[in-house]
């Protein structure tokens, strides 16, 4: 009798892991181009940078990292997170704490973001 508990146990196992593997290396197959260069058209670094499916209620997170984006330079970022969806809400914060909010960016059919 126990020898098939953990029989059963082990299938199910198996099972979530196999689902996992499938969503977690699921990629959207749209063939849409969602990387969009993003210009830093200010005249201060920009310190973090944001872009949220609109369909979501929290900023994701802070693609930069480490890094920053120094006044006049561009970046080119890849907003594909496996969704499919094409609109995203952007924003950037300024080394001087201001933030720059671009709502409803086509990631499908714009290839720039100037940061201004």
């Amino acid at each position: 009798m126990a020898k098939g508990k953990y029989r059963l146990l082990g299938v199910a196992i198996i099972m979530a892991a196999s689902t996992w593997a499938g969503t977690a290396s699921a990629a959207c197959n749209d063939g849409r181009d969602r990387n969009v260069t993003v210009v830093n058209g200010t005249r201060t670094t920009v310190r973090e940078l944001y872009g949220s499916r609109v369909t979501t209620t929290s900023w994701e997170e802070d693609v930069l990292g480490a890094d920053v984006l120094p006044a006049g330079q561009q970046r080119r970022v890849n907003w594909d997170d496996n969704s499919c969806e094409c609109l995203y809400d952007l924003k950037a914060v300024l080394v001087n704490g201001a933030e720059i909010i671009r709502r409803r960016f086509n990631v499908c059919t714009e290839s720039t973001w100037t940061i201004s």
